[in-house]
């Protein structure tokens, strides 16, 4: 492969990491595995401890046998006979998936919509504000021009209140 090639390869690779979208997209992931523990922490620790006083902690240990009595291994923990379902574990990741998605949604979506909303309401009031300067400022300049014109004598008056109808040198 040529020397050209090789550099070309390189800046290509270069422009592709250094665009926005990848950088944004790694402090994306980043982020979210920091938040993936706070949120975990905040399951395992306040949310599964109110539905264990409802019921039970485990909810992976629920098992039905579909098919002819189930017998379990003592020593592997492992089904022998019969078809075991575990319909405990499903009924936990949803759970646990619902809760998480509540988590998110009060303690991190909800906030920063009110907050952005406040934030484009701010922005709205202020450019309202500055629309309002900027209609008073040609208002202003509208009576200036009034006021001047009214001084040389009329619509029709010649530069520096002269009149048209006089030459220069009077």
């Amino acid at each position: 492969m040529s020397e050209k090639k090789k550099v070309s390869l390189l800046e290509g690779f270069k422009a592709f990491l250094l665009r926005g979208n990848v950088i944004d997209l790694a402090i994306a992931v980043v982020i979210g595995a920091a938040f993936t523990q706070i949120v975990n922490a905040v399951v395992k620790g306040v949310i599964s401890a109110l539905v264990g006083a409802f019921g039970t902690k485990d909810l992976e240990s629920y098992s039905s046998c579909l098919k002819g009595p189930c017998v379990t291994d003592p020593k592997t923990g492992e089904t022998t006979e019969g078809i075991r379902t575990l319909w405990g574990s499903v009924l936990s990741a949803t759970l646990s998936f619902v809760i998480t998605a509540a988590v998110v949604y009060f303690l991190m979506v909800l906030p920063m919509a009110k907050y952005l909303a406040r934030r484009a309401a701010m922005q709205a009031a202020k450019e309202g504000v500055q629309e309002t300067l900027e209609v008073s400022e040609l208002e202003v300049l509208k009576e200036i021009r009034d006021a001047l014109v009214s001084q040389r004598g009329g619509p029709g008056a010649g530069p520096l209140g002269q009149d048209p109808g006089r030459g220069h040198d009077q």
